[in-house]
């Protein structure tokens, strides 16, 4: 999937490119995604610099994250309008000088900016796909995530107790696979039975509905020495309880904390809570650690670790698992953001842009049901 192709034809445009498309700006520094963002429709590019391409996106992904670059977490300084989304997959319909991908190959791309009908990028964050898939978004960001935060942050080995939270969400789901196929035992928290049949698919070991069971009476009785490995994105009391049950030597990793994102706790300090034994002693105690982990930090390691997950997929080893629910149009993802954070998904939540037919969807669609996708 990395390696570069063969142009053709000249550096122009291809065919139906319209004058102007629509894209989703934010307007508003907040956390509530639907008020923070709107639909506008600007120019299209007619000119497309060096090493440039412009693509026609015909998916994204949709991340929890999108709620923190709506709030301006991860851009010191930033003022709206400015741009947002993380990936999308399309298909080259325009390029400038020097570029190598040629007009019509589908791509992959991870770009700020991604919540758009057309987007132009530099060519080298454009990695060429076999096909146009929605099945290539988990990838991206939920697979890069799991994959090199399992190793460089959790130190992963194999027989160990791995504990994964929101673990049949976009990124908990590879989380999930990966601890199994290095050896360990594994344990997935969610929030229905569908779920619970989702990861016991995937090969969970142990999966725990906190719906219905308590998660530290579970861990307690279960595994009273403790789980080596958190892979955390819940945030909160799940913060608090999974650090409690941490083995001696336990590593804790904070993927995310999502339970505090729309409401912005998650970037508060917690204020008055006395009680109980304090986090440093907690892990003093256990000589164990709570690890940060930012995936922009890992560039470095992007391009292995993506082609390892491809591989892994074509090869019938790794589930690349999208939501069943479909959204359509670029207005439709603010409903998609809702969706995820209602708790509802199960893989990866993908927004149709472009339906192949020539034309993008029109900004009035609203979601639909479809069958479970589950593998490129």
């Amino acid at each position: 999937f990395f390696c570069a192709m063969e142009a053709s034809g000249d550096h122009s445009h291809s065919d139906a490119i319209p004058s102007t498309y629509n894209k989703l700006i934010v307007h508003t520094i907040s956390s509530d995604f639907r008020n923070a963002t709107r639909v506008v429709s600007v120019p299209t590019p007619t000119t497309i610099k060096p090493k440039h391409v412009l693509v026609r996106i015909h998916q994204v992904g949709i991340n929890a994250s999108d709620v923190n670059f709506t709030a301006g977490k991860y851009l010191a300084g930033v003022k709206p309008p400015f741009d947002t989304g993380f990936e999308g997959v399309g298909q080259v319909v325009a390029r400038g000088l020097d570029v190598t991908l040629a007009i019509g190959t589908p791509v992959l791309i991870m770009n700020y900016g991604a919540y758009a009908e057309y987007i132009e990028v530099a060519e080298n964050v454009a990695t060429p796909l076999p096909a146009i898939s929605p099945q290539a978004l988990p990838l991206p960001i939920s697979g890069l995530t799991a994959s090199i935060a399992l190793q460089y942050t959790a130190q992963m080995k194999s027989n160990e107790t791995v504990l994964v939270t929101a673990a049949a969400g976009g990124t908990g789901q590879f989380a999930v696979q990966l601890a199994k196929q290095a050896g360990n035992h594994v344990i997935g928290t969610c929030s229905s039975d569908d779920k619970v049949e989702y990861l016991k698919k995937l090969g969970c070991d142990r999966v725990i509905n906190y719906k219905k069971e308590n998660l530290s009476q579970v861990l307690q009785s279960e595994y009273p020495k403790g789980v080596d490995i958190v892979y955390e994105s819940v945030g909160g009391a799940t913060f608090d309880t999974c650090v409690h049950h941490l083995a001696v030597h336990g590593r804790l990793v904070v993927i995310g904390a999502i339970a505090g994102y729309q409401d912005g706790s998650a970037w508060r300090e917690k204020q008055g809570q006395k009680t109980g034994t304090p986090l440093p002693q907690k892990l003093l105690a256990k000589s164990a650690s709570v690890r940060g982990f930012f995936l922009n930090n890992f560039a470095f390691a992007w391009k292995e670790h993506l082609a390892r997950l491809f591989a892994l997929v074509a090869e019938g080893k790794l589930i690349s698992g999208v939501d069943s629910a479909v959204f359509s149009g670029v207005a439709s993802i603010p409903d998609a953001v809702d969706y995820m954070y209602a708790g509802k998904n199960i893989g990866k939540v993908v927004v149709t842009i472009y339906d192949g037919a020539g034309l993008p969807i029109p900004r009035q669609s609203r979601p639909q049901q479809q069958p479970h996708k589950a593998a490129l």
